[in-house]
């Protein structure tokens, strides 16, 4: 006999969408029904006709927790990724101190055992100061690497430790022992010399206000960047993951490279398809990011390379901060932090995407699931409804219309979600599974603190 039986459904896989059912066995996916009689279970959950897609995997998620408990922790964070039907989450570090080392993964790993209520694949800390613990991190369980192009923010020394790669040398450098582990180098893209010194050159003329964020970080600061990144990866041997992707002029580039034979793979966020530089007027440092928002045009111009299978993943960028934080000296855009919470909003925003005929159910899903698992080296086990696979799904209502309100939220952050606040999405997420359990019902968490697991980069 099954464990659970979802009936009633439209079944979204890698291949195809079917009408029928889907069987669980000791959190496995036994079997995809396609017709015929419906076997029985010890519990059947009747679809009602929804779609039943796999569960997110998100490529891009920060917790901060321990160091930054204020903001989020494991808990409250994978609340909201179950909420907004994500069942494996990767964090990316920074955190205090960030795991540069197997000592600090292990700490951080052990967190999850009476607060993680979604699974967790890790990202290990990669920068010129600890080069040393590169190799055995990679052999501890990480999913892959992180590095930023630039010096850490002001104040914020101890959360980037072990995590920059200020110049050339130290990049080259980074690269090449990541490249020995044949793990993915993940790195966010953007000039150093440009941002730091346009920020004082804007700050000296008196130019503090919110747009001058976007000034400090025009196209070319990440243009330059990627196009360092690929060439010292190409160098070095390195596999690249390139983060929040936020301009066409880049992600031209890595298409270009990537035809050339180069192993390269692009993500970007829904705020940079959804939103523009204006919303720095609107909201001030609730919309400030990293890369900054763009310009009407360009937000355009990356829906095409989203559409024609160019952008492989979407990630949340879910960078939780508390009012405290973002509401610090106000009238100087450059010392509140950058990021907002987007855990709950991916999902709805990119099946509003789907409903608007911008791009297929299977394109979503492969965004969202199929691509991130399969990049970080989890797939089949997550991102995908098969047999053999982990039973990680989510039951959702592609028609039905609701508002993003941040007071619905999970994320101890929802006090700086403002962005997207009053949007009207598609896309209700009635439940979520992970591993046949149901984690989240009817706008009820349900899943069970430990619950969730550490992922590594295994396959099933």
């Amino acid at each position: 006999m099954f464990d659970l039986i979802v009936k009633n459904v439209n079944v979204v896989t890698e291949k195809d969408i079917f009408f029928g059912a889907v069987a669980v066995k000791d959190g496995k996916i036994a079997a995809l029904i396609y017709d015929g009689d419906i076997p029985e279970a010890k519990e059947t959950v009747d679809g009602k006709g929804y779609y039943l897609i796999p569960g997110g995997v998100d490529p891009h998620v920060h917790i901060r927790y321990p160091g930054g408990s204020h903001r989020e922790t494991f808990l409250t964070g994978t609340q909201a990724a179950a909420a907004g039907g994500t069942t494996t989450i990767i964090e990316h570090p920074i955190s205090t101190p960030p795991q540069y080392s197997v000592e600090i993964l292990n700490n951080r790993v052990e967190t999850l055992k009476d607060q993680a209520i979604v699974d967790v694949a890790f990202l290990g800390a990669a920068g010129g100061e600890k080069i040393e613990h590169i190799q055995p991190i990679g052999k501890a369980g990480i999913v892959g690497y992180k590095t930023f192009l630039h010096e850490a923010p002001e104040g914020r020394d101890k959360e980037f430790e072990g995590l920059t790669s200020k110049n050339n040398f130290e990049l080259m450098e980074v690269l090449k022992e990541i490249s020995k582990t044949n793990l993915l180098a993940a790195a966010h893209g953007e000039d150093n010399d440009l941002v730091s010194n346009s920020i004082a050159k804007l700050r000296k003329e008196g130019k503090t206000y919110p747009m001058a964020h976007c000034e400090s970080r025009p196209a070319i600061v990440e243009v330059l960047a990627v196009e360092r990144l690929i060439t010292l990866a190409r160098e070095t041997g390195a596999r690249l993951y390139l983060v929040h992707i936020s301009t066409p002029e880049a992600i031209q580039i890595a298409k270009e490279a990537r035809e050339k034979g180069q192993e390269i793979y692009i993500e970007t966020c829904p705020h940079y398809l959804y939103l523009t530089d204006e919303a720095l007027v609107k909201y001030g440092t609730y919309a400030k990011c990293n890369p900054a928002l763009r310009d009407e045009k360009r937000v355009k111009e990356m829906w095409k390379y989203l559409e024609d299978g160019t952008i492989d993943t979407i990630g949340s960028d879910h960078a939780p901060y508390t009012v405290e934080e973002k509401e610090r000296k106000k009238e100087d855009i450059f010392v509140a932090p950058s990021g907002f919470p987007g855990l709950e909003t991916r999902l709805p925003l990119m099946l509003t995407a789907v409903k608007e005929g911008r791009i297929s159910m299977q394109r979503a899903v492969q965004l969202l699931s199929v691509n991130p698992a399969r990049i970080f080296g989890m797939y089949p086990r997550k991102g995908n409804i098969c047999p053999g696979a982990d039973a990680d799904m989510v039951l959702v209502d592609p028609d039905e219309q609701f508002t993003i309100h941040a007071d619905d939220m999970f994320t101890m952050a929802k006090g700086v979600a403002k962005v997207f606040e009053g949007r009207k999405v598609y896309g209700k997420i009635k439940k979520t599974f992970l591993r046949g359990q149901i984690i989240f019902d009817e706008g009820k968490v349900t899943g069970k603190p430990g619950y969730g697991q550490w992922v590594g980069p295994e396959k099933c």
